[in-house]
């Protein structure tokens, strides 16, 4: 069955650190160049000035949570108790929007590169795996700097991707961006995301190949799933074999599953190929 090649998790966090900077830039260059602010952009309800309040209030909110420099407040954010991760997501991205508002609307492509920097420099030197306290992941949640770093990489990508779409400019994703992210990122934020109610008594083994990227086994057992890369060689349900962009943006519902599929971006295999379908149900999103 065979395993994908083992990586260099130092070398790739610095892959990611470079793609995010380049990523970046091009959202600040994007923002620059949008005729109409107001314009719907790609996400419902939100206008490409509100995304690109978001990503500037996104990269914020990470390098605040990294220094832990209390210039953000995420008690006053976040909901009390114990909610879903989606949840918890959602209630900050409504406060997002608001963030970048009255005169810094006018120059959010300044913001974004600001803040974007901010991270940037607020992780420069730290350890790809040290842990890091980001308040909407729960209490107990310490993912790492990798992490950290892969998931606003993520964030720049699709929500540079949403601007786009709404302003009518181009906006190309790279394969090998799009590797990084699901690399950095998935093997944590997949397990957090589970559904636990729709996952109660459950139990899949999914084996997730990327085209030359990462591969992830993702266990699901009776409400708790363990995603492990480069896993040892095991029987697995269902395997996708997916191409890393048609991955990221079915990852991420900005494109749906049948047309990765009818357009050869995805496809679903071993023992039981139609459980494939289910995992984006078992995993929530906001």
């Amino acid at each position: 069955m065979g395993t994908a090649a083992t990586f260099d998790p130092a070398a790739e966090h610095r892959e990611t650190r470079a793609a995010l900077a380049a990523a970046v830039a091009r959202a600040a260059r994007l923002l620059d160049e949008v005729p109409d602010l107001d314009a719907a952009s790609g996400l419902p309800t939100w206008t490409v000035g509100d995304v690109g309040s978001h990503l500037a209030a996104a990269y914020l909110g990470y390098g605040s949570a990294v220094a832990a420099d209390g210039a953000v407040d995420f008690a006053a954010l976040l909901p009390d108790g114990d909610v879903p991760l989606a949840e918890r997501i959602a209630a900050m991205n409504a406060v997002s929007i608001g963030l970048f508002g009255g005169e810094d609307r006018a120059r959010l492509g300044e913001s974004v590169a600001e803040q974007g920097e901010a991270f940037l420099g607020a992780t420069e030197g730290l350890a790809h795996d040290a842990p890091v306290a980001l308040p909407w992941f729960g209490e107990e949640a310490r993912p790492t700097v990798a992490t950290a770093t892969g998931l606003l990489l993520g964030e720049s990508l699709v929500h540079g991707l949403d601007m786009a779409r709404g302003a009518r400019l181009p906006w190309p994703i790279g394969q090998d961006e799009a590797r990084l992210v699901v690399g950095q990122t998935m093997p944590t934020t997949m397990a957090l995301a589970l559904n636990e109610r729709r996952a109660k008594g459950v139990s899949i083994a999914f084996d997730l190949v990327v085209k030359g990227g990462p591969r992830l086994a993702a266990v699901v057992d009776d409400g708790t799933m363990t995603v492990t890369r480069d896993a040892p060689p095991r029987p697995y349900d269902c395997r996708i074999t997916a191409a890393p962009v048609p991955f990221l943006l079915v990852s991420f519902r900005r494109m749906p599953i049948w047309k990765a599929v009818a357009s050869g971006g995805m496809r679903a295999g071993g023992r039981r190929p139609w459980l494939a379908a289910r995992l984006g149900r078992l995993v929530a999103t906001p």
